[in-house]
């Protein structure tokens, strides 16, 4: 059995920090790193391209709608031209600091509404997919796990990745439970026991008790929390001791 962890960094703005990554980044394989336009700053994406390189972790564009404010996670209803146009400008950004780091962008995974939107909504997720395509040919596209995104990637000529979430309640669709919702977000405990599941067992117990069937080939922990250090090494542990290799994919 093996595994990647992706973390979502990077997230902090100019003086308002959000996150450790510090103390993040060295618990997990890949980093998808925030672009500027939910979160980020030319600066800040310099600094956490830098702490990937020192832990040796794979590192990855985090593209988001035009949303400061709402940190990315309000829904927008762009043309398709103009968000493939943004795609490619942010992908484009972190791609430069990763070349002058030393280093090669290895994948692409959108950001909150633009991500759950696309994995629901064909036509956004081919303007995703053109738009990585656009990049490189050889990133990889990061997406829910049986989503729309990945459908999408594929049918580009992209080699997808499957995403499971240790630290998101799912819903019996395999969608994830709205951050809206009291029980959305799982503590250190409930994201171990999940991630273990999702590894070992290919599945997952929604928030209604119903068994969804997933098989991720990399799983995510969030970042922007205040427990996403704690979060991750309980994770790490749990995967650990049931035999699981922790590796970025396909490395």
């Amino acid at each position: 059995m093996r595994i990647d962890l992706n973390a979502d960094v990077g997230e902090s703005f100019g003086p308002w920090p959000m996150g450790d990554d510090a103390r993040l980044i060295p618990l997990v394989t890949s980093v998808n790193v925030a672009c500027g336009f939910h979160a980020g700053d030319p600066l800040t994406i310099e600094r956490t391209i830098a702490r990937a390189v020192a832990a040796r972790v794979a590192i990855g564009a985090h593209p988001g709608y035009p949303d400061l404010a709402g940190f990315g996670r309000r829904d927008m209803d762009m043309p398709a031209a103009e968000l493939e146009a943004a795609i490619v400008y942010q992908v484009g950004a972190v791609a430069a600091f990763a070349r002058a780091a030393g280093t090669d962008l290895r994948h692409v995974k959108p950001h909150g509404a633009l991500y759950n939107r696309a994995a629901r909504d064909p036509a956004l997720a081919e303007a995703i997919a053109r738009a990585v395509r656009r990049c490189s040919v050889e990133l990889l596209l990061v997406g829910l796990a049986g989503s729309d995104l990945l459908a999408a990637g594929q049918a580009a000529g992209l080699e997808v990745v499957a995403e499971g979430f240790a630290d998101r309640a799912y819903e019996p669709d395999g969608s994830l439970r709205s951050r809206k919702l009291p029980d959305a977000m799982l503590g250190p405990d409930a994201a171990a026991a999940q991630a273990v599941a999702l590894v070992r067992d290919s599945a997952v117990t929604a928030a209604d008790g119903t068994r969804v069937a997933i098989r991720p080939e990399t799983l995510c922990i969030h970042g922007d929390g205040e427990g996403a250090v704690a979060i991750a090494l309980a994770v790490r542990a749990a995967l650990e001791a049931a035999g699981v290799e922790i590796a970025p994919v396909g490395r």
